[in-house]
Parts: C-alpha cells; structure tokens; sequence
C-alpha cells in the first residue's frame, strides 16, 4: 500500500521539464511585429534602392520585350519626389543627384502626366544638339554610327518579330545596344529637329524606333526632377503564351535565357 500511495502520489507531481509555451496573444504579438518589420524593409528597399518594374509594350523593343520584369536602380541617379511611393511633395529637386550617362536606360515620369511610368533609352544631355535625319540619329552635329544586322544575326538574338531592319547602334560614347526600324527610316519621326536639350534636362528615344513615344513627340525633354531610377537588370520575363491560372503551361511560356541578363 505505501508503494502504491508513493507511486501514485509521484505521479501528480508537475513535471518541472515541461516549460510552459506563449500565450496565444504573445504569439499573435510577435507575429505581428515580424510582418511590420517585413513591411518596412520591403518599402525601405523599394523606395531607397530598387524598384521591380514590368514592361508592357514595345516601344523599347528589341532591348526589352512585353513581358520582361526588371530592377530599376534608385541608387544611380539620387532621389526625387517621384523616388517614393505616392510621390509626396517633400521636397524639391533630386538629392545625392547624379546625372545620367548617355546611353542608360531610364524610367521616368513626363512633365505632362507625372502618374506614368516611361521607360526609354537617354541619348541627349544638357545643351546636347538632337536631330534625326533619315532615321539616323545625330547628336551635335554628327551621326550616330549604326550596323544593319543579317538575318543570321537577327536569329541570333532571338527577336523574330522584327519587320523591317535591326541595327547596332553606337553613342559617341562608345556604348552600343540594338534599335529596331520598322518602316525603313521612312516613318514621321525619322527625319526630327534639331533641337537643343534644355539645362536639367534630358533627351530620351525609344529603341524601336517607329513605335515610341518620346522626347520627338508629346513626352518631351525629361527634368531632372522627373527621374525614377535606372534600369538595370531582367529578374524575370515570358511572352505572354499562357495565362495566369494554365499553369501547366507557364514553363514554355518563361524566356529563361532572358533571366539575370544586364540592361545595356
């Protein structure tokens, strides 16, 4: 009996290894505080450093596709309203300005609509002389150097949507990238100017060429102000071949071998 009583009184004892857990609202509590904090880095990266962007035309065809998903680099060119979110009026001008390079392609607000994204290639800076003549782009006076490609060369790049005539075309700065000319440099903005880019401006030209809308239209000059970031790098594209629920089809639907590809 007093084995029994011994066993039994052992076993209401608490087991002094068994730690008592959160209590649901601490729980809840911590949750919460991993989510806020999640929320600020996420806006923090976003409005300081990059900001994922998609393209949904073709207007710089054949560099970016419909389709592309790419990070625009707050860090490159300095900070504006229209660096934030919301693009509240804090204050005036850029801040830890840097200006563009010729060459670089930008995402920017127009003068006239400072709700839409634009995304088109920089080819004027402050005083520079602009002009198109015959299709051929002429910075102060002097033509831009371009490269009609072959056939064999077009395969290459995969771009087999192109009527008309690709070219490389090289700044006098020496950077190069790929323009598309649909109509034979007969289009209505292929003979343009010149104009004088204006001080804190920038002059900035769709790569396809005949199916933009830039600084040759109703965008106009870019004030420095306007600028959003650089475009730097694709982190993800498809064509458009299936839709959001045909999910057996996303994977040929995927450019993979556009994935990770740097801006030029």
């Amino acid at each position: 009996m007093d084995k029994f009583m011994r066993n039994r009184g052992s076993d209401t004892e608490p087991d002094k290894s068994i730690e008592e857990g959160p209590t649901s609202v601490g729980a809840f509590l911590e949750t919460l505080r991993t989510v806020v904090i999640a929320v600020l880095i996420a806006l923090g990266v976003r409005t300081f450093a990059y900001e994922p962007f998609n393209i949904p035309s073709g207007s710089m065809e054949p560099t970016l596709l419909i389709g592309d998903y790419l990070f625009v680099s707050k860090l490159s060119y300095g900070y504006s309203r229209y660096s934030i979110p919301f693009s509240p009026n804090l204050f005036d001008g850029r801040v830890f300005f840097t200006e563009p390079e010729v060459g670089d392609v930008a995402v920017f607000r127009t003068p006239l609509d400072v709700k839409t994204d634009y995304i088109k290639r920089i080819v004027g800076l402050p005083g520079d002389r602009i002009e198109v003549r015959e299709g051929v782009l002429h910075i102060n006076g002097e033509p831009v150097k371009r490269e009609r490609l072959l056939p064999s060369e077009l395969n290459e790049i995969d771009y087999p949507s192109a009527s008309g005539a690709v070219y490389i075309e090289t700044l006098p700065n020496g950077r190069t990238h790929l323009i598309h000319e649909q109509l034979l440099d007969r289009g209505p903005l292929d003979d343009w100017g010149p104009k004088t880019v204006l001080p804190g401006h920038l002059f900035a030209m769709g790569d396809n060429r005949d199916n933009s809308q830039d600084s040759r239209s109703n965008v106009g000059q870019i004030p420095f102000e306007n600028l959003v970031g650089r475009a730097d790098v694709l982190f993800f594209s498809h064509d458009g071949g299936s839709a959001w629920w045909e999910f057996w089809r996303w994977p040929g639907a995927i450019r993979f071998g556009r994935i990770g590809d740097v801006i030029e």
